[in-house]
């Protein structure tokens, strides 16, 4: 009788080992299965490149993903304003959102550093467009300003996927020609974030209007000038209204994020992880080959006669390098992340 119930013990275990293997089988295949459908919005309108780029985002995630990750796309303000997008992601109504941290810095003062931050990736050295861009990709993936990056939005929920590029930004346009900081004096500049006060030092009277409303107001005289990037060319046809290219006060390169709720972000298999990340540096190298035709687009435009360079003069191209110390100054003092971020970027600009 012993024996008898013993073998029956056995049985029983053996039972409940291979009904958890089971379980642990379909689960593992019903995971392997699943499709994962997302939404992702942009700050920015159709027409501005980087927006227009993102379905080649989600052709990649889908792709790497094997079909399994399903990504649409939505431009400012299809779903949300754009200034809405940091929340609405935070609360889940979207899964990720596309932007530049310039527009978060009341709540993430690094956005400041990450973005706006004037002259900052003004590259040195390096001669073509894809160097210069692969010269701050590696500053921010082999330097640690990546991980800090990440760190921060952590705090706010967010996983901070990638960066991508706008090109050379602040890409300003005038209705009138501009070469010397006298001639600029008393125009009012559309601008955003920290170029405000950017411009505002060497005598513009800069202010704030949509990217949407901004060709009327170059249009009517609302504004004389206006930043955004080349987009504002190729994809927003501002030079219509307003045809001289002013140049002296860029960096030629400029970084804008991919953002992810860091619940949804953790709640996927790795493999997915592995295909979104593939799917973001793809991404990268899409906004790199786009600035760059885009930018060449506008030269053949200069060519015709259809866009006027204005380059400004020494003494004013020297006006603003004093407004970006100042405002380097000033970004770094606003929280003990924001000088240990200036500081890395001090550092690489030094050894360059």
């Amino acid at each position: 009788m012993k024996r008898i119930g013993l073998n029956v013990t056995w049985i029983i275990f053996f039972l409940i080992i291979g009904i958890a293997a089971f379980g642990l089988a379909s689960e593992n295949a019903w995971a392997a299965e699943k499709t994962y459908r997302m939404k992702i919005q942009s700050a920015f309108p159709h027409g501005d490149l980087s927006m227009d780029l993102l379905k080649e985002f989600a052709a990649s995630a889908e792709k790497r993903s094997e079909g399994r990750l399903k990504i649409k796309v939505f431009a400012d303000p299809e779903l949300v304003p754009g200034d809405q997008l940091l929340g609405a992601t935070k609360q889940g109504v979207l899964d990720m959102l596309h932007a530049m941290g310039g527009m978060w810095a009341g709540i993430l003062p690094i956005g400041n550093v990450e973005f706006n931050l004037p002259l900052a990736f003004r590259i040195e050295g390096e001669q073509t467009f894809e160097e210069k861009a692969a010269a701050v990709r590696d500053f921010f993936f082999k330097e640690g300003f990546i991980e800090l990056l990440r760190q921060e939005y952590a705090k706010q929920g967010l996983y901070y996927l990638d960066i991508h590029t706008y090109g050379p930004v602040p890409f300003v346009l005038s209705t009138k020609p501009i070469k010397t900081c006298e001639d600029l004096k008393g125009m009012k500049i559309r601008a955003e974030g920290i170029n405000l006060e950017f411009h505002s030092e060497v005598g513009f009277q800069a202010t704030v209007i949509s990217g949407l409303e901004t060709y009327m107001g170059l249009k009517l005289g609302t504004v004389d000038a206006a930043e955004w990037d080349v987009s504002a060319v190729t994809g927003l046809n501002w030079h219509e209204v307003a045809p001289y290219w002013i140049q002296g006060m860029e960096s030629d390169i400029t970084i804008g994020h991919i953002l992810m709720d860091m619940d949804k972000w953790e709640a996927l298999p790795e493999d997915m992880k592995t295909a979104l990340k593939g799917a973001a540096e793809d991404y990268w190298h899409a906004t790199v080959k786009g600035y760059k035709k885009e930018l060449e687009t506008v030269r053949n435009l200069v060519e015709e006669g259809k866009i006027h360079i204005n380059v400004l003069d020494e003494a004013c191209q020297a006006q603003y390098v004093e407004a970006a110390k100042k405002i380097w100054k000033e970004v770094a003092l606003q929280s003990p992340t924001n000088a240990k971020a200036v500081q890395m970027i001090e550092d690489w600009k030094k050894k360059r």
